[in-house]
């Protein structure tokens, strides 16, 4: 390839890159405003609280289950019109979300935000394209590019979950549903400015069965770090709000927490691509890893408003590094003609763990409480701490001089 084709591609991955965070902005807000509301409608609306978590359970149990199929039809259609259905069915769910609050249906908001699942799914692929039509040197701070993208929704989705709460009173919260539909509205916009290559992977060059990939020990590791990393976050996150609620704080602190939380998820996106680069992608994960545990110490010390915020900060700040340092460890596991199937298999597994965790986050919480959430975390952090060191040791042994 010569130089000037190499920045050409470059020019044209900064500026996918650039699209795809303006979306992941839009979209990410929308999910933050579910995250921040979703419980609390199900405290409502639920049979029971320890059901109250649910929609947040559907949620990412229509994620997990709309990946591989997303895979699949990326590979047949390409990324951008696969990318444009599903910001179409999140316009369609969030407007379902805020009929069924409207309802009082308990059943059909569980329905639409499972629906909104299928969006998030599609937008998980994001950080996916953005490294596949990135060189090498730049992938790294691709992924992150896009993630900064959450820089915007921990801004704006929680303000507009302040904003709209009341917005269709006395039905609380609908209003922050049908600001969703808007944003994901906007979404479909910015989607349209893509420009992403769609070749077809049997032209890409021989592909390994799946049998084989995945039996490599660096790419297990990558997949259960971003795993761990996610459903550790997902536990403790989606049970704050209502933890919150029930040591007696307002609806608004709660939404400050969690607009914190995000804001430690996705500002260190800035700068999270140029230190793997510069100090590996294993030291970035341990790093992240070892915050998550910080959190877990700190949420267990106190329940003040203070240890809620700064135990959310650090889930955050310990999500990126974690979650980002996994996405790019795994980048480099796969040939191109492998990559819709690795992709998948991973989106799969880490959407299966988080929705497992979100499922256990109400359960410990109602029969529990607080502090179990939080115990939690630490065998899932310390377990993924371990596999790393070794895949350390490993790769130290295999590249020292016989």
């Amino acid at each position: 390839m010569t130089t000037a084709v190499a920045e050409f591609d470059d020019l044209k991955a900064r500026r996918n890159a650039i699209v795809l965070a303006v979306a992941q902005g839009l979209f990410a807000s929308a999910v933050v405003a579910l995250v921040a509301t979703a419980g609390l409608v199900g405290v409502v609306l639920a049979p029971s609280r320890a059901w109250a978590t649910l929609p947040v359970s559907t949620f990412v149990l229509g994620t997990m289950f709309a990946t591989i199929p997303l895979a699949l039809l990326m590979g047949r259609i390409g990324r951008k019109p696969a990318f444009l259905l599903g910001a179409g069915v999140g316009v369609v769910a969030s407007l379902l979300s805020a009929y069924a609050i409207y309802g009082s249906d308990f059943v059909l908001f569980s329905a639409s935000t499972a629906l909104y699942g299928v969006c998030q799914a599609s937008t998980g692929y994001f950080r996916f394209a953005a490294a596949d039509t990135a060189s090498p040197g730049f992938r790294p701070k691709a992924v992150s590019w896009v993630l900064t993208g959450g820089v915007a929704a921990a801004l704006f989705g929680t303000l507009i979950v302040m904003q709209t709460t009341n917005l269709l009173s006395p039905f609380t919260f609908a209003g922050c549903y049908v600001a969703s539909a808007v944003l994901s509205a906007l979404g479909i916009v910015a989607l349209s400015f893509l420009d992403l290559p769609q070749p077809r992977e049997k032209d890409l060059g021989y592909a390994r069965p799946l049998s084989e990939i995945i039996r490599q020990p660096r790419l297990v590791v990558a997949v259960v770090c971003a795993m761990v990393a996610y459903g550790v976050m997902n536990l403790v996150m989606t049970a704050t709000p209502i933890a919150m609620i029930d040591c007696g704080f307002a609806v608004n602190d709660s939404s400050w927490v969690i607009q914190w939380h995000v804001l430690a998820m996705f500002v260190p996106s800035f700068f999270t691509g140029a230190l793997i680069i510069r100090i590996g992608v294993e030291k970035i994960i341990a790093i992240g890893l070892v915050i998550l545990l910080a959190a877990g110490i700190v949420a267990l010390l106190g329940t003040g408003f203070g240890n809620f915020g700064i135990a959310l900060i650090l889930l955050g700040l310990g999500w990126n590094f974690a979650f980002i340092g996994g996405t790019t460890m795994l980048t480099e596991c796969y040939r191109p003609s492998e990559r819709s199937k690795v992709q998948a298999v991973n989106d799969f597994i880490v959407f299966a763990t988080v929705a497992a965790a979100s499922l256990a986050s109400g359960r410990l919480l109602s029969d529990l409480g607080w502090s179990a959430v939080n115990y939690a975390l630490f065998p899932m952090a310390a377990l993924a701490l371990l596999l790393l060191f070794f895949q350390s040791v490993r790769l130290r042994e295999k590249r020292r001089p016989t």
